[in-house]
């Protein structure tokens, strides 16, 4: 039987595809032109550290679940890759960082599977706790990294005209479908989120559930933050601290449910192209940091109202 085609689950696509004509045609000849070669890699290279943590929020929503430390964990990384880079060299510098977002995962999974805190007050407190420690780790000082082969792998260089961070993001999505989509792990992600109680008495381990996925935020926030420290040239306080909100729109715009269960990988990551369109059609429009941060904000509650709405649709 032929599958009924839903708007729902296209819409994203569809105003991604508006968007970029609108921007396309009001700012031709803005700059070097919204469209132009040089801007979109330009986006590409702002946008692909948000999409590379949006396939890990996509596994946290996608089980009821919620995490808030994203931003000030991206910091953190960033700042203890640079140390180690600066120290040891490259390898003990991505695994430093790496190793931290696995533990900072692991806490905030601890906190929501076996604590039972929940998980909007769980992160909301590693949030805090990872900014003052991104804070005081340096005293708010930044961390170059000079180490050119670092650099050039992580963020900094190109395979071609084909920005490295590209690469890692694609490298991650197709993890990340695999994972979700051809796996059983993904399976249970969304059986935990769709019913907590069913998913139980299916015999699935709703807590190791919950703290692997938490892990794997935890993973790709770091990878995200080592990515930064490469692109940057160093580790800084103030990476990644506004990537939160814009992942999890990111994600909820893509078409996966705040009340888990149901989710969109591959629209999390046309979600998060999109914002990161939207930001850079904002500088080009010549609107002000502020008028910026009020379009984000509305961007937001739009993205949780067609969420609700989906939710009662459905």
């Amino acid at each position: 039987m032929k599958k009924k085609f839903d708007i729902r689950q296209s819409i994203i696509y569809i105003a991604f595809a508006a968007l970029f004509i609108i921007f396309s045609v009001t700012l031709r000849n803005v700059g070097v032109g919204f469209a132009s070669v040089s801007n979109l890699m330009n986006i590409l290279r702002q946008t692909c550290l948000v999409a590379v943590m949006a396939v890990g929020m996509t596994f946290v929503l996608g089980a009821a679940l919620i995490d808030l430390s994203t931003g000030p964990m991206v910091a953190c990384t960033s700042l203890i890759c640079a140390i180690f880079v600066q120290r040891f060299g490259v390898a003990a510098g991505v695994c430093a960082g790496l190793i931290f977002g696995i533990l900072a995962g692991m806490a905030n999974g601890f906190l929501i599977a076996y604590l039972k805190m929940p998980p909007f007050i769980a992160t909301l407190g590693t949030q805090t706790v990872f900014s003052g420690l991104a804070r005081t780790m340096t005293n708010l000082q930044s961390v170059p990294i000079t180490n050119q082969t670092f650099t050039k792998i992580f963020g900094g260089g190109n395979a071609g005209v084909i920005p490295s961070v590209f690469i890692w993001m694609v490298a991650v999505i197709v993890l990340g479908a695999l994972l979700m989509y051809k796996m059983p792990f993904g399976r249970k992600v969304l059986a935990v989120g769709g019913n907590v109680t069913s998913a139980r008495y299916s015999g699935i381990n709703i807590e190791a559930i919950q703290m692997k996925v938490m892990v794997l935020m935890g993973f790709l926030c770091a990878l995200a933050g080592i990515l930064w420290a490469g692109r940057f040239g160093g580790g800084r306080y103030t990476l990644g601290e506004d990537s939160g909100t814009a992942v999890i729109a990111a994600s909820v715009l893509g078409g996966t449910s705040m009340m888990g269960g149901v989710v969109s990988l591959f629209g999390a990551i046309a979600g998060a192209l999109m914002m990161g369109m939207l930001d850079n059609a904002l500088v080009m429009y010549g609107l002000s940091v502020y008028q910026q941060e009020i379009v984000r904000g509305l961007v937001i509650i739009l993205a949780v109202a067609v969420s609700t709405v989906r939710e009662k649709t459905n």
